[in-house]
């Protein structure tokens, strides 16, 4: 049994996610920006929020998490004609889906260091590989480094066990996507990926939990797309 802290965990993958590694007899603590229903409260967009979950997880877990699986993330719209608000979301963007992630596989890294390694895993975007719409230059940003932060981690400290993996779902059946496929005509979107649907939550799910205990070693530094073959490298 692995003790697993997971971002974002109170909707979409990351509910999905909580479900499937409980399942498989792991401990699960898991974090939602409001908290409540056992998952700890943690706003990203705040300076230090990062820190504080961690510290409270570990204290959960009695001193020992195993697997950091980054989920958290939110994909809102800036207009790059109103600056004020383009400015705003930038940082907010940046704040949740790249600083968060940045300051909890830190501090992922420092204790793997001390307790023989881990694993991170890090939820990231096919955006990160292609870009998205004209209004989400930031998440495809934010994703982008995901993808390069995971790369530098897995490099850095495979040698001490310490183990990175990235994830980039497409279109995937949460809040998120389909207030995107609604606003942007679905049936065209659905178009563009040749499986002809968006992925469910759960298999993304069991590609996490696949990676937070299963995956070998050897793996280390590599991204997984979950994409239906909408984007292939």
């Amino acid at each position: 049994m692995a003790t697993i802290l997971l971002t974002g965990a109170s909707r979409g993958i990351g509910a999905a996610a909580h479900h499937a590694l409980i399942t498989a007899g792991h401990q699960v603590i898991g974090q939602s920006t409001a908290g409540g229903g056992g998952l700890i409260a943690a706003d990203f967009a705040q300076p230090q929020a990062a820190d504080a979950l961690w510290q409270a997880a570990l204290a959960q877990a009695d001193g020992r998490i195993d697997v950091l699986v980054n989920n958290a993330g939110v994909f809102e719209a800036a207009d790059p004609a109103d600056a004020d608000g383009f400015a705003a979301t930038w940082a907010r963007s940046l704040a949740i889906n790249l600083q968060s992630a940045a300051d909890l596989c830190r501090h992922a890294v420092l204790h793997f260091q001390q307790n023989g390694g881990g694993r991170i895993i890090n939820v990231a975007s096919r955006a990160g590989h292609r870009g998205d719409s004209p209004k989400h230059w930031h998440y495809a940003a934010a994703k982008g480094g995901v993808l390069a932060m995971t790369k530098t981690i897995a490099r850095g400290y495979a040698a001490q066990g310490i183990l990175a993996f990235a994830i980039t779902p497409g279109f995937t059946m949460t809040g998120m996507a389909e207030e995107y496929l609604a606003s942007r005509g679905g049936d065209k979107l659905l178009a563009d990926i040749p499986l002809g649907r968006v992925a469910d939550a759960a298999e993304v799910a069991e590609t996490i939990r696949w990676l937070a205990t299963d995956a070998p070693a050897s793996l280390t530094g590599a991204t997984l797309d979950i994409n239906g073959a909408s984007y292939v490298r």
